[in-house]
């Protein structure tokens, strides 16, 4: 296995289309729009001379070499054949610099046959709902897509059938130290513990409180109490036409929530209950459907 990336970790972008083997060996699979993904010698990638930034910020430079070196590259530089041999760089400057720094003699890389930029980023925002991608893999997939192939939020939510907030949040992952990624892309810590890990102050407190809700299998709800500093879980609350919010319904909801990654509310009236799950489009209705069928 390549240095490239650690066991056990997908690939984030990689993932939507054919390896370099496969598209060889695969006669059903063909890139996608003139790409495909492999990894790649560092020595044989060569920087783009257009290339029009020239000054890096040292700090974030040096946080990325740690997050590599901790967790790996999980979005991959976009490069194309060069005349003569090797490859140039397209995108992905800080990432093949901080990847010299922290080591690797391979890095991850979709090679672009097509000079159509358009083409092959929506052909990954096409297949993007279709690959079995961890948290952290889809959200560095929505981040490479914003940084490198001029995406918007607002395309990628419509485009892969998710709410503007659900993007949003997703996004966020990235924010957490590299400890707490590698538990995320692990399966070890669930997206909505790792959403509830960002309201901490700091990394240092992310940490500790991740170690504790692996040791302890606390609930994302648990989690949420532990976050606000400690404080005591409300009493249950009167809502609209004299329904009751408790605790343990409050709980209940959190999980739905986090397992349909979606806002669900569920409330109970003197004889019965209801619960309300937000969808963004119908598509985004029948990956809930799909979800709730499969258990």
């Amino acid at each position: 296995m390549s240095t490239a990336r650690k066991a056990g970790l997908g690939m984030g972008l990689g993932a939507l289309i054919p390896s370099g083997e496969a598209a060889r060996t695969t006669t059903h699979e063909t890139p996608i729009n003139g790409a495909i993904y492999a990894e790649l010698p560092i020595s044989d990638i060569s920087p783009n001379p257009r290339q029009p930034r020239t000054v890096f910020d040292e700090d974030a430079l040096a946080e990325l070499v740690h997050s590599i070196k901790e967790i790996g590259l999980l979005q991959p530089v976009v490069v194309r054949r060069r005349e003569g041999g090797g490859y140039e760089l397209v995108a992905g400057e800080r990432r093949l610099r901080a990847s010299t720094l922290a080591g690797l003699q391979h890095i991850p890389a979709i090679i672009r046959d097509t000079a159509d930029d358009v083409m092959l980023r929506d052909a990954l925002l096409e297949n993007l709902h279709r690959a079995q991608l961890n948290p952290l893999e889809e959200a560095a997939a929505y981040q490479q897509l914003l940084d490198d192939f001029a995406c918007t939020q607002e395309e990628l939510s419509t485009r892969i059938g998710r709410s503007r907030p659900q993007v949003s949040n997703t996004l966020r992952l990235l924010k957490l130290p590299p400890s707490v990624q590698r538990r995320v892309a692990a399966g070890v810590l669930s997206a909505g513990h790792a959403r509830a890990l960002l309201g901490l102050p700091n990394e240092a407190a992310m940490e500790a409180l991740a170690i504790r809700i692996v040791a302890e299998g606390l609930s994302v709800r648990s989690t949420e109490e532990l976050v606000s500093l400690g404080e005591k879980p409300e009493k249950p609350a009167k809502t609209r036409k004299g329904k009751i919010s408790a605790p343990g319904l409050v709980e209940l909801s959190d999980r739905l929530s986090d397992r349909l990654d979606t806002r669900v509310k569920i409330e109970m009236g003197r004889n019965k209950g209801t619960v309300a799950i937000e969808f963004a489009t119908t598509g985004d209705l029948q990956r809930i459907v799909d979800l709730i069928d499969r258990d």
